[in-house]
């Protein structure tokens, strides 16, 4: 615990003195210029995928004479907590956003060498890694040297989407991904993972860079309709959303007021979506609109910019009698295909780029 809440406080120190500096300093930091407010801001272009057409597969691990994989996987995201798989879905993300989705957030510390993804500071928080590890030990036992790393990641963020929406997100994962070797703390603050205290520019710029577009970006956000968040992320001397506030991304003040008793410390952690926080559902859509959301990157989805989609994804569908409802809402279906597309950035596809880790905290002894 002591280390988490030390970092903790590097990170609090470092927003703070990055605020003191000058209030677009941040803008620097992420490689932005700062918003001209009497120009509108040109939305950054998509860029396309490093590789635009991964060989990847459905029913992959059939071909490779593992045709139980999938099932292993789902076996393990079974056994895992609420809180587990909602951070499987989050490691997915974090994975993906650093080097592609190549396993490389799962290194862990090796002497003498640099500080992996899982060291960063957005990345102390995360979890999961012990359901990643239960399948693969499992799979080294039943297809030795065969199942990467990257793909057990992508199968395990599906199989807990399905899980915490109680089967309304269900989406077919393409496979074939080899893990990567490199893995850099460095890549992780600053650099590639959006903030939670990001502008509209700069959360669509962010995942712009990661060949997803603005509609993915705001599909993508719904995923914080479950989990956890450290008051530290919100609350901190950079950005304290708990403060009065009178713009239109402030936080709704009832919720303000209550996270306020609650956050006593920058380590105690809250529910991000206080209305179904172990459902993964839509209504983290109607917190937006509502402004009950922790983070200001939350809360500039209601921008001009993305408005339309996220009312459009905070409705209810049409129900019988006030009480069936009749299809379902739009945004199950959408979440899915942004994870497929999430899924294929940058991946590796053959042994001249990664390899297939015989455990997932640690590259391959070379012979």
């Amino acid at each position: 615990m002591a280390p988490k809440l030390a970092a903790l406080a590097v990170l609090a120190s470092l927003l703070g003195a990055v605020s003191c500096e000058s209030p677009l300093s941040i803008y620097a930091i992420y490689g932005y210029d700062p918003p001209n407010p009497n120009q509108p801001y040109p939305l950054p272009p998509v860029l396309p995928p490093k590789n635009p057409n991964p060989e990847l597969k459905v029913g992959y691990y059939v071909q490779k004479n593992c045709p139980q994989a999938e099932d292993i996987v789902k076996r393990a995201v079974k056994e895992a907590t609420a809180g587990e798989k909602a951070g499987l879905i989050r490691l997915h993300f974090h994975d993906c956003f650093v080097e592609g989705c190549d396993g490389s957030v799962l290194l862990e510390k090796v002497a003498n060498m640099p500080d992996p993804e899982k060291l960063g500071l957005p990345n102390l928080s995360l979890r999961g890694f012990n359901i990643i590890d239960q399948a693969k030990a499992t799979l080294e036992k039943e297809c030795p040297e065969t199942v990467s790393c990257a793909d057990i990641l992508a199968f395990a963020a599906r199989d807990a989407s399905k899980s915490l929406s109680y089967g309304a997100i269900d989406y077919q994962v393409p496979a074939g991904r080899f893990d990567g070797n490199v893995s850099l703390a460095s890549e992780t603050f600053g650099k590639n993972l959006p903030p939670p205290f990001g502008s509209i520019e700069q959360i669509t710029g962010m995942f712009a860079a990661k060949g997803l577009n603005q509609t993915d970006m705001v599909v993508l956000s719904g995923a914080h309709s479950i989990g956890r968040s450290a008051c530290g992320s919100f609350a901190n001397s950079f950005s304290n959303r708990l403060l009065p506030d009178n713009s239109s991304t402030a936080m709704n003040r009832t919720l303000a007021d209550q996270l306020s008793k609650t956050c006593t410390t920058d380590s105690v952690n809250v529910p991000q979506d206080y209305q179904t926080p172990y459902t993964l559902d839509h209504q983290y859509y109607k917190n937006v609109l509502s402004h009950n959301v922790l983070f200001n990157s939350d809360a500039v989805l209601e921008s001009s910019q993305t408005k339309v989609l996220v009312d459009s994804y905070a409705r209810d569908p049409p129900s019988f009698l006030g009480i069936f409802p009749i299809g379902r809402n739009a945004w199950y279906d959408a979440f899915g295909q942004a994870m497929v597309k999430m899924g294929k950035w940058d991946v590796k596809i053959n042994l001249d780029q990664g390899e297939i880790r015989k455990v997932c905290g640690y590259v391959n002894k070379k012979p």
